[in-house]
């Protein structure tokens, strides 16, 4: 087993592995890439082996490497006595009993408070989709895309009513994209196997990527967000420089890879119209191809012949794909700002090993509701409770977000809510504010 600890008893019957009771300490001391320990309900696991085969990827299940993992267990998986037979092999003892049950600094009390939150709301039924609801999303999304073909159809393919074509189907990705997203975190159905299903339906038929893709880089930003290394949401390839902390350690090392001082600015010339219609195109395409996720692959490939099917009749090849790049940087711009908005102004640092309600609070903000922000946003604009309860449905973030509310001034910690206006300009500001944070590092340390 390693680490120390003391042995008692097997652990399973006939497994021949010994049970230990171990300390935090010792825990702690298993976070290497070929060495991780993690505990989950006092019970501690060794999950070296295992970790390449996790279903959600092995990186978010690694950020955990040397921690408790409980509340993220909780959070992620609707069916935790299925997720068990998977966890017994792991098993390989507990903590001493005179070890608290949570680690490091960690208050006991916000924890189960939060727990009892959680508790209360799925006996509010709170967890429970309405299937109405999803259905009329997935509806008004198909009945947009059909417009769009139906106008062309009708009137042509000059520039206005490109124009406007454009727009309907920016409309339906961007919508599709909100859709896919509750699919992914198995909030519609509850059996995980159909929400995995109609997610590579929606991800795959309607908008061209890949599940798999999303899911193993879409669970570490929720597992660790704003979290160096570890929320890919973050890596920035050292185009820009983000939070308090790297900016500064970027100056001091005289790193200047690009005149950050002024990246509020270009900024607009690089993440809302790039993101989507070149990095994101590209490494799914990577993705799939060097992991060879041929099932993936099938399903976005249903979505190009469907496409082009549709289109090249109409504008040709190259003019279709002109067509889906611009409909592409259209729907970037209009995911950029929807999902940093509520993530990029607030704190963004290395690992600090925090409790699950405090470390998606310091890195999320809501916006304002109205029926608008809920459509627009995809119900996102209830950033806050969508990371605290990922696997709730969205319709239900309103109904949760008093009692979240509450609990946050209870115990002190910062709940924020803006108009949808300011927190756009926020992730203007927070890149200026990084920027001279950088400059001024990079002249006078």
């Amino acid at each position: 087993m390693g680490g120390g600890g003391q042995q008692t008893e097997p652990a399973e019957p006939g497994s021949g592995k010994t049970a230990g009771v171990y300390t935090w300490e010792e825990v702690q001391k298993h976070r290497d890439r070929n060495d991780q320990w993690l505990v989950v309900n006092r019970k501690v696991y060794n999950i070296s082996q295992w970790v390449k085969r996790h279903p959600g990827g092995s990186r978010v299940i690694g950020h955990y490497a040397g921690e408790d993992a409980t509340e993220a267990f909780t959070a992620f998986h609707p069916d935790q006595t299925f997720v068990q037979k998977f966890l017994k092999p792991l098993l390989i003892g507990e903590l001493v009993a005179t070890e608290p049950n949570q680690d490091g600094n960690k208050s006991a009390e916000l924890i189960e408070e939060f727990d009892r939150l959680r508790e209360q709301a799925e006996k509010r039924g709170l967890f429970q989709a309405q299937p109405l609801f999803f259905c009329l999303h997935l509806g008004h999304i198909v009945l947009l895309e059909a417009l769009a073909f139906l106008l062309l159809s009708h009137w042509g393919t000059g520039w206005t009513m490109t124009l406007l074509c454009s727009v309907v189907l920016a409309t339906a990705q961007s919508q599709a994209g909100w859709l896919q997203h509750d699919f992914g975190h198995l909030s519609v159905f509850k059996k995980s196997k159909w929400n995995h299903l109609v997610h590579k339906f929606v991800i795959g038929h309607l908008k061209g990527a890949s599940a798999n893709w999303w899911n193993h880089r879409h669970f570490q930003h929720h597992a660790k967000p704003n979290v160096f290394k570890k929320d890919p949401d973050i890596n920035m390839m050292d185009i820009f420089v983000l939070g308090n902390t790297q900016p500064v350690e970027y100056g001091i090392k005289k790193i200047k890879h690009y005149p950050y001082n002024y990246q509020h600015q270009y900024f607009f010339l690089v993440a809302p119209p790039l993101l989507i219609p070149i990095f994101y195109n590209y490494n799914i395409m990577k993705t799939m191809f060097t992991r060879r996720d041929w099932v993936d692959l099938a399903w976005a490939s249903t979505y190009y012949i469907r496409y082009f099917y549709c289109f090249v009749p109409l504008y040709g090849v190259f003019g279709s794909l002109a067509l889906m790049m611009f409909v592409r940087f259209l729907e970037s711009h209009w995911f950029v700002w929807v999902t940093q908005m509520s993530h990029l102004p607030k704190e963004i640092d290395h690992e600090r090993r925090q409790d699950w309600l405090t470390a998606q609070l310091q890195a999320t903000c809501n916006i304002e509701q109205s029926f608008f922000n809920d459509w627009f946003s995809g119900h996102l604009n209830f950033q806050i409770e969508h990371h605290l309860f990922p696997r709730m449905p969205r319709h239900n973030y309103q109904l949760v977000a008093p009692q979240v509310r509450e609990l946050c001034e209870k115990h002190g910690i910062s709940y924020e809510t803006k108009t949808l206006w300011r927190g756009m300009v926020d992730v203007v500001r927070s890149l200026k504010t990084s920027g001279e944070l950088w400059l001024d590092a990079y002249l006078h340390k």
